[in-house]
């Protein structure tokens, strides 16, 4: 065999073949396993089924930033819920957000960008009105977003704390659904990333509550963790009523309260 270069070959290349299906077998049952405890963590004995077509996230395959990794899931028009979570499998706290609906929420879909660790599973568990719990899940590649340091200057940050945005379309019509942008300035330390400069970690300080609402109907309530990326991004659909204005409420980790009242005028403020 030691004369043989090209028998060497093969052989390797048919024990790396063979190697392939225990790797991938070892890693679904790993994936499969750390699943089982975070249902049961977050979701007690309640079965989770499937969402098949009427549930879909869309994240890149692998992620061009892993501390701004854009997420978008997708709900079928006609499956209201009364609540949607995200996580992220290996993340330190794998439940970056749940959102709750109100009846002023014109669909179940929703966008925002999340911190990612490491290659791992993201999910959406989605609660129907009568109490079904529906999920579905994509791999998404990406690492160290936890501990990724801020992108913002930290006095450009703290300078702009609290700061709301809201962004509405062109034209918003009494009664027919609009989909509008919240955009939140905050730091959203995770308690990962490290201070070069004074050799120490930062301390935690994200959005843990944001809430939602129309002419004094609830359109969304949130409680987001450390998964949910610096300045917080959200995406969402709700009814507009005449007259009236978009109201949000955040509250952050040190007791803090941000608010903006946005009156509903094409291109929001």
């Amino acid at each position: 065999m030691t004369g043989c270069p090209m028998l060497k070959l093969s052989l390797a290349g048919f024990l790396m073949v063979l190697s392939m299906p225990a790797l991938a077998a070892g890693d679904a049952a790993e994936d499969a396993a750390r699943w089982d405890l975070l249902r049961d963590m977050y979701f007690k004995d309640r079965p989770v089924e499937e969402a098949g077509d009427l549930m879909r996230i869309d994240a890149p395959e692998r992620a061009h930033d892993a501390a701004l990794v854009p997420v978008r899931v997708e709900v079928d028009p006609t499956l209201r819920l009364k609540s949607l979570s995200l996580l992220v499998d290996k993340n330190p706290v794998p439940l970056a957000a749940t959102f709750r609906y109100g009846p002023a929420s014109a669909g179940s879909s929703i966008e925002t960008r999340l911190r990612v660790n490491e290659y791992t599973n993201l999910r959406a568990v989605g609660e129907t009105q009568d109490g079904r719990l529906l999920m579905t899940r994509v791999f998404v590649k990406a690492a160290g977003g936890c501990s990724a340091p801020a992108l913002k200057d930290p006095q450009e940050a703290m300078a702009r704390l609290g700061r709301i945005k809201v962004k509405l379309p062109e034209t918003v019509g009494t009664g027919s659904p609009a989909e509008a942008q919240l955009m939140i300035g905050h730091p959203n330390a995770s308690g990962l990333q490290f201070d070069q400069i004074s050799r120490t970690y930062i301390p935690a300080h994200y959005i843990q509550s944001i809430a939602i609402g129309v002419g004094g109907q609830t359109v969304l309530e949130a409680d987001t963790d450390i998964s949910i990326s610096e300045d917080p991004n959200l995406r969402f659909s709700f009814i507009p009523v005449e007259g009236g204005s978009l109201e949000v409420t955040a509250q952050d980790t040190k007791g803090a309260t941000f608010s903006r009242t946005v009156p509903l005028v094409a291109g929001g403020g």
